[in-house]
């Protein structure tokens, strides 16, 4: 084993207190001089593009000393003049634009001496298609790829790296659940202690069982009772602080599930479907950073050959792949057909991560050169593992042709760019989504087709119901689109004081103070109680403010002075770090200043993903959260040998799994009159509702698309269906037919 030089860095110790969709997390690096001299430590870490970053503290022997918030340029400055002062000193900042990469930096730290600096952050949990609630704390960070010509800084490229299992600190992490929906049950990609109440007044526990090594995103999975239920979190204002400011007033937080209509799997036929596809060398590595687990390609190319038997019959498609350069299958979309089908799909396995780099401006700028369809919506697939240095400009572009196209992004593996994945999303009114270790990509890309497949719902308005003399403004963009099953956070700043009505009207169902509606046509949600929240770190307050913050930085580069001036005075205001802005703090009780010559240290981080390792990543306490035995492998069976733009199966592919599965020595011969096509199809279908309707997700699309290819060519289907339900003793009934 290769042994790395001591560093400042001792252990890394992460408590989270997650509240419904919200986790509150706290970080505290311990740091410990053994050198003859002072030192200078540096630690680049990855955090999520969207988390609102809101405090910093360091504990110096006894003394406590809160950071402050400074525009960033006098926050190095106070940081620079500190050290050379001979005073210890910490400062944390962004590091560029993108805001999913921050650096924290502990200077003129004496010999012998320890230090523990802590900072603290909120984040939205996102919604996983199972319906668990995922908390992910980022643990691993990349080099991102610099594009040719680009001439930005990454600070990614100079951090020390060492192999893996090999860094010389520790990660624990402790994690307090509270909800009102109540807690199913909690996974993770780490081992776990049992999920435990302390006493009864105190919320449910769980922490690592062991320390991992800071070499994988921990993954947290957490299952409610009601995951679905709307709700809304009313949060009073900062004491002391004028009202009328951001921080001053209270500040609501809205949960909303709207329930729309959905249009019916496989009678649609409009759209044209681009899947933008990473080919770069770092597509070839491993899904966890493991040498057993399967390449981030080979994940992709099932996911691409599922989505193209999924799409409907009649739309238009195209696949482009990019590395340091790219390549498309066709010069211009083409009509999905049975032969541009089977073209594609034999070329899809051909595909290798063999491209080089990661220039993705160029090929999303020739898609966006080619006229879109009449009458075909553009939806847009991106598959990448996220290592790019010019985030920025890739979500600029997306952004500047978002009223003509959605865009879905999929993060791949580990340290995948959550700025950029959710940037582009985020600018084109689609959705992101992330695999990582075990996760099934299947699940999550069938997801945002079947969004992709609905109609956009747009002109969306909020109205809320509010006492007398108060009125309440939307923080951030709003929701422009809104998908069926899509959870949509809102953030708004209640202004005012209430006004006592003289004759109030008759309490409404269920009552409370804040209750908001969401008109998409039709009413989405209507009145919801609402939950008041301590006003301790004011959660709502930093979320709403980093909501705000992500939509003016974007402003910020047609390079408004207006907007860079109102950037900075949001930051400063509530505390939440941006790119403009800097938290910096100085011990100045120290009446001796540090002497001798600083010697700085980079903390490392591991180096090559696909370096040496062991060690599972499931899910601990669970088989999988996709298709498990049986079903998974009479899955995989129906998924190739699904017939392509014809939507049935071979005789073969399917009757021959579904023979299998349900240990008949033979099937018997179809119905007269029936086709063999026909007979396998309807054993599929069959089988489909009757042993895997918990993987419905999966096979939806698939099969909307056989049932109406084999109600256009079955004769008799009752004697059809009662004979396939018969063979493999299900009770499918007519309707799954549309009979």
């Amino acid at each position: 084993m290769t042994l790395f030089p001591p560093v400042p860095l001792c252990s890394g110790s992460v408590t989270v207190l997650i509240r419904g969709f919200v986790a509150d997390v706290g970080c505290e690096l311990l740091y410990r001089n053994e050198e003859p001299g002072p030192v200078e430590a540096m630690f680049v870490f990855p955090v999520d593009a969207e988390a609102a970053v809101y405090a910093f503290q360091a504990r110096l022997g006894g003394t406590c000393i809160q950071a402050q918030l400074h525009e960033k340029k006098q926050a190095q400055e106070l940081y620079g003049d500190a050290l050379a002062g001979g005073q210890s000193s910490f400062l944390l900042q962004q590091e560029g634009t993108g805001g999913d990469v921050f650096s924290c930096s502990l200077g003129n730290l004496s010999p012998g001496e320890e230090a523990a600096l802590t900072l603290r952050y909120v984040c939205e949990l996102p919604l996983e298609p199972d319906g668990a609630s995922r908390y992910m704390l980022p643990a691993v960070l990349r080099p991102r790829y610099t594009p040719h010509g680009w001439d930005g800084e990454d600070v990614t490229q100079g951090v020390p790296r060492v192999p893996q299992g090999e860094l010389p600190y520790t990660l624990n992490l402790s994690v307090t659940l509270q909800s009102p929906h109540g807690i199913d049950r909690v996974l993770s990609n780490c081992p776990l202690t049992p999920l435990r109440e302390v006493t009864v007044s105190v919320a449910p526990q769980v922490s690592l069982s062991e320390a991992p090594p800071w070499d994988r995103d921990v993954e947290l999975l957490v299952y409610y009772a009601e995951p679905h239920k709307p709700s809304a979190v009313l949060e009073a204002g900062l004491p002391g602080v004028e009202p009328g400011s951001l921080m001053g007033d209270p500040a609501v937080m809205v949960t909303l599930l709207p329930s729309l209509p959905e249009v019916v799997p496989g009678q649609s036929s409009a759209g044209e479907f681009i899947f933008l596809l990473d080919r770069s060398g770092s597509m070839g590595c491993p899904m966890d950073g493991r040498d057993h687990s399967r390449q981030r390609i080979d994940c992709s190319k099932e996911t691409l050959v599922l989505l193209l038997k999924s799409l409907p019959l009649g739309c238009y498609f195209n696949i482009y792949g990019f590395g340091s350069w790219f390549e498309s299958f066709y010069p211009q979309s083409v009509g999905y057909t049975q032969q541009t089908m089977a073209e594609s799909l034999q070329r899809v396995q051909q595909l290798q991560a063999d491209l080089g780099g990661t220039e993705i401006l160029a090929p999303l700028r020739a898609i966006y050169r080619s006229p879109c369809l009449d009458g075909h919506p553009r939806q847009l697939f991106v598959f990448t593992d996220g290592e790019v240095g010019n985030t920025q400009d890739v979500i600029t572009e997306v952004q500047r042709h978002q009223g003509a196209h959605r865009c879905f992004s999929f993060g791949i593996g580990e340290g995948a760019s959550t700025a950029l994945i959710k940037g582009i999303a985020w600018a084109a009114g689609g959705s992101a989504e992330f695999i990582t270790g075990q996760d099934r990509m299947q699940p999550k890309a069938l997801q945002s087709l079947k969004r992709a497949l609905q109609p956009a719902v747009t002109g969306i308005s909020l109205s809320w119901d509010l006492p007398p003399g108060m009125e309440a403004a939307l923080l951030g963009r709003g929701p422009e689109v809104i998908f069926p099953g899509q959870r949509c956070l809102i953030y708004a700043q209640l202004h005012g004081q209430p006004q006592v009505r003289e004759q109030p009207p008759p309490p409404r169902t269920p009552p409370g103070p804040c209750s908001p509606s969401c008109m998409a046509g039709t009413q989405a949600s209507g009145a919801h109680p609402v939950t008041l929240c301590p006003r301790h770190r004011l959660p709502v307050h930093r979320l709403a403010a980093k909501s705000l913050l992500l939509e003016l930085e974007g402003a910020m580069d047609t390079g408004s002075e207006g907007d860079r001036r109102r950037v900075l005075e949001t930051s400063l205001s509530s505390g939440v770090v941006c790119s403009l802005t800097a938290y910096v703090g100085v011990d100045t009780e120290r009446t001796q200043p540090v002497q001798g010559p600083l010697v700085r240290w980079g903390i490392p981080l591991t180096g090559n993903p696909g370096g040496v390792g062991g060690g599972s990543t499931g899910l601990e306490g669970s088989q999988g959260r996709g298709m498990g035995g049986s079903a998974q492998k009479y899955a995989g069976g129906v998924h190739r040998a699904g017939g392509g733009g014809s939507a049935c199966w071979g005789q073969e592919g399917s009757s021959g799994q579904v023979r299998s599965q349900a240990l008949a020595p033979l099937p018997p011969p179809p119905p007269q009159d029936v086709a063999p096509g026909v007979w396998a199809t309807v054993l599929a279908v069959v089988w489909l509702h009757g042993r895997a309707a918990g993987q419905r997700d999966e096979w939806e699309l698939l099969e909307a698309k056989a049932v109406v290819w084999v109600r256009g060519r079955a004769g008799e289907m009752g004697e059809c269906l009662e004979a396939a339900n018969t063979l493999l003793g299900c009770t499918v009934g007519s309707a799954v037919f549309g009979l």
